[in-house]
């Protein structure tokens, strides 16, 4: 597992610096709460009945003035966006960098098979993302304990869940576009994200755009609906979950049979 700890050493910085942005305003997010609430309690009503506006952000759902009403929106989005992008950058960059800093013919004269390769690097871009999620679900589980509100840690816990899964599916379809590019692919990966994002909110303005919700992956994390239903909906996270299989098997078969120069 040379490659893979090479891999952790390489974007060790990176990691270091998206989880402490993205832990650190979740942080603040959730302790500016109880000078909020009052506040929030009175727009949420205002909120909801802003029409189209309230309906793509879920905000006719949910009530401001509860806790997690108020962290499925301010926090979520904080947690849907910022992982989203740290997501697509380490999958767009892990096999598309090594042609473009011209490390790949030093890569593969050593004994080891391509599909070694494109296991270890996922495997790197997973356990990265894996380690924002715990680190900035431990600061928010620790905010939430000290302003008192640990009622729904099991919502809280739920939309982390459906967060990382979305971040799986975008860096994944994103690691499979990086086998076929071999120069920098920043515009592509964070285009991608943003993308999503917004396909989400159309889905949420009429229900004649609702079919786009099996597109984006943001679809199964609208936190109205975790907290209205109690669950991440299966039939829009059933296609995340083939999504994010067919990136992989494309990024291996596509990386094992190319011509790398």
């Amino acid at each position: 597992m040379i490659l893979f700890k090479h891999e952790l050493r390489w974007g060790r910085l990176t990691l270091l610096l998206w989880t402490m942005v993205i832990a650190f305003m979740l942080g603040i997010c959730v302790l500016i709460y109880p000078e909020m609430k009052d506040q929030m309690s009175q727009i949420s009503g205002m909120f909801a009945d802003m029409g189209s506006f309230s309906a793509a952000f879920g905000m006719d759902k949910i009530n401001f003035g509860e806790f997690i009403g108020y962290f499925g929106v301010e926090c979520g989005n904080i947690l849907g966006l910022g992982g989203a992008f740290f997501a697509s950058l380490l999958g767009i960059n892990a096999l598309a960098k090594e042609e473009k800093e011209q490390t790949a013919e030093f890569l593969l004269t050593h004994p080891v098979s391509r599909s070694k390769i494109v296991f270890q690097k996922l495997w790197a871009v997973i356990t990265q993302i894996f380690v924002l999620n715990v680190v900035a679900f431990a600061v928010v589980i620790l905010t939430m304990g000290i302003i008192g509100e640990t009622g729904g840690l099991k919502i809280v816990a739920l939309m982390f869940l459906a967060y990382f899964i979305l971040q799986l599916e975008i860096s994944c379809v994103c690691f499979g576009i990086s086998a076929f590019i071999s120069r920098g692919g920043l515009g592509i990966g964070l285009g991608l994200a943003a993308f999503c994002y917004f396909l989400n909110i159309i889905a949420n303005l009429t229900e004649e755009a609702r079919f786009l919700k099996y597109i984006t992956p943001f679809g199964y994390t609208e936190g109205a609906d975790i907290i209205s239903r109690g669950s991440i909906d299966v039939k829009y996270l059933s296609v995340g979950l083939v999504m994010t299989g067919i990136g992989i098997f494309i990024a291996f078969y596509k990386y094992t049979k190319k011509d790398i120069v």
